[in-house]
């Protein structure tokens, strides 16, 4: 009888005990998906931005990008919505992602009517090297990916800053002219990304004597500059660049092309989108001014 009586007893308290421990398990477990950040679904409208945050590790969180968002490899598998700063809004309504980022929209009413879609709208200021740490923060704060994006900014600081006193110690700096095209010819003037760039590896941009960020010139424009370097942002169809730059009528007498110090074959990605990437591109332009043996294309 007494075993009976125990039995009794300990079978409520047992019930009792177990489920106590399950009632723990589920509160901890709705705690801990309380602390878990949700994080967002985004839409890239800029290559620059795009590359950030796939180096910051939020790349899976991209539903998003342009036809100019070419880089990681990685990028060509999330869905295009438009092209660079013109986003369709009828993609961007049948995604409707939690966040797009940008950094310059060719309409600014198009902000307003990506804001009228309910979707929270971030642009980013990201113009020169200086620009990118803090591009990179925000992006962290904003993805849910600050410790990784904290960790590349700081990296990218500390590297812009070595360049510059490197660049700061050169007493004899040569003159470059960074051809971004031909048809008809452009090149970066003060101010510009590329002529910040060429500072950082040594140079002097001989495009910062115009007060425009890039620029349409002539032929006999770069030949009075005479530049020491020049370097070719593009590819040529069926012939190599500094080859036709170099065969050029009149420009035989520019100092680069008599030292044969006229380069092509680069990505241009490197040296003109403001991203993860540009301590590579600083130090490939140093190769290239200082003659350094530069790697295979």
């Amino acid at each position: 009888m007494q075993n009976i009586v125990r039995y009794k007893t300990f079978v409520p308290l047992l019930l009792s005990f177990l489920l106590l421990i399950a009632s723990g398990c589920t509160q901890q477990q709705v705690e801990m998906a309380r602390n878990t950040p949700v994080k967002p679904r985004i839409v890239s409208l800029a290559p620059s931005l795009t590359e950030m945050i796939f180096a910051i590790g939020a790349g899976d969180q991209l539903v998003g990008r342009t036809t100019a968002c070419d880089w990681p490899a990685a990028a060509a598998k999330v869905p295009v919505v438009g092209a660079f700063g013109r986003p369709s809004l009828e993609m961007l309504a049948s995604i409707h992602p939690d966040l797009v980022v940008d950094v310059d929209l060719a309409d600014e009413e198009m902000g307003k009517k990506i804001s009228a879609l309910g979707i929270h709208r971030e642009s980013i200021t990201c113009t020169s090297p200086d620009d990118i740490p803090a591009a990179l923060k925000k992006l962290g704060e904003l993805t849910g990916h600050r410790r990784e994006a904290d960790s590349l900014a700081l990296t990218i600081s500390k590297g812009l800053a070595s360049f510059k006193t490197k660049a700061e110690s050169l007493n004899n700096k040569k003159s470059v002219y960074l051809e971004i095209w031909d048809d008809p010819f452009w090149t970066g003037g003060k101010g510009s990304y590329t002529s910040a760039l060429i500072a950082y590896a040594g140079g002097k941009n001989i495009g910062d004597v115009v007060e425009k960020e890039y620029f349409e010139i002539s032929q006999e424009w770069v030949i009075k500059q005479n530049p020491e370097v020049i370097a070719c942002m593009y590819m040529a169809r069926s012939s190599s660049v500094a080859e036709k730059v170099m065969n050029r009528p009149g420009w035989s007498s520019i100092a680069a092309v008599k030292n044969h110090d006229v380069y092509d074959k680069f990505d241009n990605s490197l040296f003109l989108r403001p991203g993860p990437r540009v301590l590579e591109g600083i130090t490939l332009l140093g190769k290239v001014i200082s003659h350094e043996e530069l790697p295979a294309p």
